[in-house]
């Protein structure tokens, strides 16, 4: 069954073509669409086995984007089907489900209105993932969709870690509580990681750290989220690239008061002004703050050092919360790719049982064991596959 799982973003389309069965899986192109609704935009194409394809001119919508995909996707020449026909179903990355959806789903008229009804609180996110769906129906008519949430995972975090010690009228009222987010990936590490380190995931603990740009840390127990590092946005936890993580709410309200900023400026602060770009005014990507720590650049010895901290007070306070860590998995951009990273946040957790292996530690790009044999608590970097995730459960739902 041939499956298009989009990742649709305010001005930007990921996709991957992927032909899934009951037992394995074939990628068979991916590619980005990017510039949505500027001057000029572009489409890079990758077909499995076949040169790859650039297209550079105006996508004013998602439907145009879309559509150029569709064409690209059944080009003699780097196609990879041979008509729209073979083209299934569709699984979409959706941010925020709110507490409407625990699981995926088939999308119809009720889905997109409470989709559209969670825009207020996942401005940057949710109406480019309805975007996608309205540009499918008009594209590839009756197709069946699947909406796969970044939240979903999340919803079996009990009241006491999802709660904020706010009164609950507002709660009740505006549903205001900690959701989570890279749902998808936690997931798909934890089970790749409890495979690799050969536990049972249903009876295990498990720290999993999606570190990129934005980062998250998730204690799963027995195979369920238990708490997770951000919170009614992807804003709360950890040191992240523009974010600020973990903030006593009093220093922004102060700040407020002497900037004289207003609510939405204080939300651009936090969100796009923070994180180690705001701590060095450098950057926020790890790389050059990588470089610029090895420099000797003081602002980016801090700021790293903050970055990393932040990720090791989770590990120590999920594993407290769980009564002890089997496994601790890292993934994403910077997790997959920073053995200083990983050094890092396991050096000083002997007292944990962890033994980790820094000789093993120098990979890239590769799921490995990084913790010795006779580590208590096994490490391991897992490559995240959050496009198979979405994959495996628009094929559940429509097979």
């Amino acid at each position: 069954m041939v499956i298009l799982v989009l990742n649709c973003g305010s001005s930007s389309i990921k996709y991957q073509v992927i032909d899934m069965e009951a037992a394995k899986s074939v990628l068979l192109a991916k590619g980005l669409v990017e510039r949505i609704g500027l001057p000029e935009g572009d489409l890079t194409h990758k077909p499995v086995g076949k040169a790859n394809f650039e297209l550079h001119q105006p996508i004013p919508d998602h439907t145009v984007g879309i559509s150029l995909v569709m064409k690209a996707l059944t080009d003699p020449e780097h196609g990879v089907i041979a008509s729209l026909d073979e083209v299934k179903a569709v699984g979409h990355r959706v941010a925020h489900g709110g507490e409407y959806f625990p699981v995926s789903c088939l999308v119809d008229a009720d889905v997109k209105e409470k989709i559209r009804s969670l825009c207020a609180i996942a401005p940057l996110h949710n109406p480019a993932s309805l975007q996608g769906i309205e540009a499918i129906d008009t594209v590839l008519p009756g197709v069946p969709q699947v909406t796969v949430f970044d939240t979903s995972f999340h919803q079996t975090i009990p009241a006491m870690n999802y709660l904020f010690a706010l009164p609950y009228g507002y709660y009740e009222k505006y549903r205001v509580r900690k959701y989570g987010f890279h749902g998808t990936s936690h997931k798909f590490v934890a089970r790749a990681g409890a495979e690799l380190a050969g536990l049972d995931l249903n009876a295990s603990k498990i720290v999993t750290c999606h570190i990129g740009n934005g980062g998250s840390v998730t204690a799963v127990l027995n195979g369920k989220s238990f708490d997770t590092s951000m919170g009614f946005s992807p804003l709360d936890g950890l040191v992240m690239g523009t974010r600020c993580g973990n903030v006593d709410a009093s220093a922004i309200t102060y700040i407020g008061e002497k900037e004289g900023m207003s609510f939405a400026e204080l939300d651009t602060m936090m969100n796009k002004k923070s994180g180690v770009y705001g701590l060095t005014g450098l950057s926020s990507d790890m790389r050059d703050i990588d470089k610029a720590y090895d420099e000797g650049n003081e602002k980016a010895i801090v700021a790293r050092d903050m970055y990393y901290n932040r990720v090791k007070k989770f590990v120590g306070e999920y594993a407290a919360e769980m009564g002890g860590v089997d496994l601790i998995v890292f993934t994403g951009g910077v997790g997959e790719n920073s053995k200083e990273l990983r050094e890092s946040v396991c050096s000083g957790l002997e007292f944990m049982g962890v033994e980790f292996d820094c000789e093993a530690n120098n990979v890239r790009g590769e799921d490995k064991i990084l913790s010795k044999p006779e580590s208590k608590v096994k490490v391991a970097v897992i490559a995240t596959n959050e496009e198979l995730v979405i994959a495996t459960d628009t094929y559940n739902l429509v097979k």
